[in-house]
């Protein structure tokens, strides 16, 4: 038999006491790891609704993870023209701040004295919960306002646009307003493309060349500031393609940091001049395929000025004789010309600038203007506009009727972006083919006998046609100091690829000219210069011995004794 003996009672009482005591410890237990799980239970739904409702600590990081990067923009090659970056910026939430706001601003504005401490001042205390004070900044400066130690301050990334070639080909490209936006040249019309995200990462070819787009800038350049010319512009044009290898425009600006409007005009598809005689290969073109000029041997009366509309059209280098084309061009007829725009009437004439589009805004991606176009095309106009005046485009223009000159007559539109094989536009032909290759050879005749000897460029076959027209005065009046001198070249003439425009505004005369300011003395210089520089880059192999043959042309001409050395004065 077992017998249990109970403990005494006092031993009882302290049992109970224990596992009083246990369970006081439990329950307490229990409420401290309830208290634990909620506190994190609150920590993590804070941090979720930081996460995403709240402003994060840069909530232009934030902003900048829901808008896709923007796209590169390269060169023909590839080589980077434009690229997107991370950059800083710096901002503030004001009712965030817990320093000294007086004192803070000081210090902003000792580190950011583009602005006072009264506007420092007025920032942090506006009723908003994000303000930006500086956008793009340096990690230097950054760093500086970091060191401030103040909550209220915002420092995050955000994407930056940078032009790593500066101000080369900056019209082309354009450039990006603060909110990212494409605002000029090609930043604008593709502004959509670029940052579409099925397109992210994939970077848009332009048509440029940068090497050829740093020649054209460099001799431009160079020329604008020998001859102290008000502006400059030039291109370089796919005479097959229409594509623009090169494009110019001075003065320029900077991409990277525009401040002021000074320089973005656009020369080469937004100013509008009279081009003068480059436009007589146009008009010798057209007669040739109307039948207006039988063929190259008839002859013009240029013995004695013309006279039409009141006034007198004469020649700058008087022959006094009767004119055939060849020697129209070469001597650069206006009173030969004008008697041809006659005989063409003002139909065939309008026609032909239309078919050329002068009549509209140039065929290019870029900011455009419209051209000057004869309200009234009456005798005097027709005869004018033969030899460019009357009548004012843009030097793309220009391009782009020159391309259809020498390609066997096709005009094209002229494209910011590189064409791949076989996407050239059909386009729209002008001239016959056969006008087209007399119009070559009548080219280069201009530039080994006539006004642009200057542009030669020693085994790239250059032909071409000067221009120099007067500038419309202050009080009106065409003024006979100031003129626009342009060059209109190809190569290389028996395969023609490749336009080549220079022009010059207001240039004035140097010693090394004799004072001459004719586009035969300032741009058919920088035309050789150009051509001579890109022409291995662009594939084509100077060779003395690939020519055009002129033999037969040079029967034509019949030369005054001293026409080598007055031609160089002429136009």
């Amino acid at each position: 038999m077992i017998v249990v003996v109970a403990p005494p009672l006092h031993q009882q009482r302290a049992d109970g006491a224990r596992h009083t005591l246990v369970n006081i410890a439990h329950y307490r237990l229990m409420v401290l790891m309830l208290l634990f799980a909620a506190g994190v239970t609150v920590i993590l739904a804070r941090l979720m609704l930081l996460a995403v409702a709240a402003e994060p600590r840069s909530a232009i990081a934030a902003e900048a993870a829901l808008v896709p990067l923007r796209g590169d923009l390269v060169d023909r090659n590839g080589a980077p023209l434009a690229r997107t970056i991370d950059a800083w910026s710096i901002a503030v939430r004001p009712d965030k701040v817990i320093g000294d706001k007086k004192q803070l601003a000081g210090q902003l504005a000792a580190l950011m004295p583009e602005q006072d401490a009264g506007y420092y001042y007025a920032q942090l205390n506006l009723d908003r919960n994000f303000v930006y004070l500086r956008r793009r900044a340096l990690p230097e400066l950054v760093q500086a306002v970091n060191a401030l130690g103040e909550p209220g301050i915002a420092l995050g990334r955000e994407p930056e646009r940078l032009y790593p070639q500066s101000a080369m080909a900056a019209h082309a490209l354009g450039y990006l307003d603060m909110d990212g936006r494409g605002v000029r040249g090609m930043e604008k019309f593709l502004n959509a493309r670029l940052v579409d995200p099925a397109e992210r990462g994939r970077p848009v070819a332009l048509s440029l060349d940068l090497r050829v787009q740093a020649a054209l800038e460099s001799e431009l350049a160079n020329a604008m500031a020998v001859f102290q010319a008000r502006g400059a512009g030039g291109i370089v044009l796919d005479s097959d393609t229409g594509e623009v290898i090169a494009m110019t425009s001075l003065p320029t600006f900077n991409p990277n940091a525009v401040t002021a409007n000074t320089g973005q005009m656009n020369t080469v598809t937004q100013g509008v001049y009279e081009l003068g005689s480059a436009f007589k290969p146009l008009t010798m073109a057209a007669a040739l395929d109307s039948g207006v000029a039988p063929s190259l041997s008839k002859r013009y009366d240029a013995t004695q000025p013309l006279a039409v509309g009141g006034f007198r059209i004469r020649d700058d280098h008087a022959q006094k004789r009767w004119l055939n084309i060849p020697e129209t061009l070469v001597h650069s007829s206006n009173i030969a010309t004008a008697r041809i725009a006659d005989e063409m009437g003002q139909a065939r004439m309008e026609k032909l600038f239309r078919a050329l589009h002068f009549d509209t805004a140039p065929d290019i991606e870029l900011e455009k203007s419209r051209t000057i176009w004869p309200h009234y095309w009456g005798r005097t106009t027709t005869m004018t506009t033969a030899y460019g005046h009357g009548i004012a485009v843009t030097p793309l223009h220009l391009a782009s009727a020159y391309a259809a000159l020498v390609n066997g007559g096709i005009w094209r539109p002229a494209t910011m972006l590189k064409l791949k094989p076989g996407e050239a536009p059909a386009g729209s032909r002008v001239f016959t083919e056969a006008t087209s290759a007399k119009m070559r050879a009548l080219l280069r005749l201009i530039v080994t006998d006539g006004t642009g000897r200057k542009a030669e460029a020693p085994g790239f076959r250059v032909g071409g046609k000067t221009g120099t027209a007067e500038t419309v005065g202050a009080g009106g009046g065409y003024s006979k100091k100031v003129n626009v001198s342009t060059f209109a070249a190809v190569f290389p003439m028996d395969r023609p690829r490749y336009v080549v425009i220079a022009m010059l505004d207001s240039p004035k005369g140097t010693k090394e000219t004799f004072g001459f300011t004719t586009a035969a003395w300032t741009a058919a210089p920088v035309v050789s210069r150009v051509i001579s520089r890109t022409g291995p880059l662009l594939g084509v192999i100077p060779d003395a011995n690939a020519d055009i043959d002129l033999a037969g042309l040079r029967s034509l001409l019949w030369r005054a004794p001293g026409d080598a050395k007055k031609l160089a004065n002429v136009e």
